[in-house]
C-alpha cells in the first residue's frame, strides 16, 4: 500500500512539474523578433490622402510604433513604394526615422508587392515563415500580398490599426475577407509589446518605453508620468 502511495505520489509530483513546465513555453504564433518578416508597404503622401478608414495622426503614429519596435529588435524589414517618384510621392518621415536608407526601398509597379519580382525575392530571402503586413490601401495593398502569401504556405499578420482604406467599409471587409484565408489580425502596440514580452528584458527596455513615450498616445503619458512621479 505504501508503495502504491508512492508511487501515485510520484507520478503526481511528475505531472505538476510538467504542467509547470509546459506553461512556462510561449505558443508558436506569437511573434518574436527572429521569426518573423514585417513588410512595410505604400506609405506616400498620395497613399494617404484617400485614406478615411483612420485619422491620418493616428495612423502616423501607429506606423512610427511599428517600424520603431521593429528597428529596436533588429526585425528584418522590407519597406516597398508604389510609383513613388512618378505619382505616389516620398514615404512617411515616420518610416525614414528609423529606415534613412532610402535606397534600399523596393518601388514597385504592381498594386499586389508579391507579384513583384523584386519584393517578392527580398521578403522570401529573410527566410522567415511569418509575414507581418502594414499599408496602405487594406482593400488593395494588403489584401493581394496576404492572400498571395497565404497560398505559398506563410503564416500572416496584418496589423490592423496600420492600415487604412478609402472606406471604412473598404477597411473592414479587407481585414474580414483576409481573417476568412487565414491572417491574424493585431494592432501597432500589440505588436511592440510581443516582441518586449517581458518588462526584465533591460537591453531594450528603454528603446520601447522612449518609442511609446514619444508615438503611443496615453499609453506613453502613463508611461512618462509612471517614470516621473512614480519613480518607476
Amino acid at each position: 500500500m505504501k508503495k502504491t502511495l508512492k508511487t501515485i505520489s510520484a507520478i503526481f509530483t511528475a505531472l505538476i512539474f510538467t504542467i509547470s513546465a509546459s506553461a512556462q513555453k510561449p505558443s508558436s504564433r506569437l511573434l518574436t523578433p527572429t521569426n518573423h518578416t514585417l513588410v512595410l508597404i505604400d506609405y506616400e503622401g498620395q497613399m494617404s490622402f484617400a485614406t478615411k478608414s483612420i485619422d491620418m495622426s493616428n495612423l502616423r503614429d501607429n506606423v512610427a510604433l511599428i517600424a520603431g519596435g521593429s528597428k529596436i529588435f533588429n526585425v528584418p524589414t522590407v519597406v516597398t513604394t508604389v510609383a513613388e517618384k512618378s505619382f505616389s510621392g516620398p514615404v512617411f518621415p515616420e518610416i525614414t526615422e528609423f529606415y534613412p536608407n532610402t535606397d534600399s526601398y523596393i518601388d514597385r509597379t504592381s498594386m499586389n508587392t508579391w507579384e513583384d519580382e523584386k519584393a517578392h525575392a527580398a521578403i522570401v530571402a529573410k527566410g522567415k515563415k511569418k509575414i507581418v503586413l502594414g499599408g496602405l490601401w487594406t482593400e488593395v495593398c494588403i489584401v493581394g500580398p496576404a492572400l498571395s502569401a497565404i497560398a505559398e504556405g506563410y503564416e500572416v499578420y496584418v496589423i490592423t490599426d496600420a492600415s487604412g482604406g478609402v472606406s471604412n467599409e473598404a477597411h473592414a471587409m479587407a481585414i474580414q475577407r483576409i481573417i476568412q484565408a487565414g491572417a491574424q489580425p493585431m494592432t501597432s502596440t500589440q505588436y511592440v509589446l510581443e516582441l518586449q514580452r517581458d518588462w526584465a528584458r533591460q537591453e531594450t527596455y528603454v528603446a520601447v518605453t522612449s518609442l511609446f513615450k514619444k508615438y503611443g498616445g496615453a499609453y506613453g503619458l502613463g508611461i512618462l508620468y509612471g517614470h516621473e512621479m512614480l519613480k518607476h
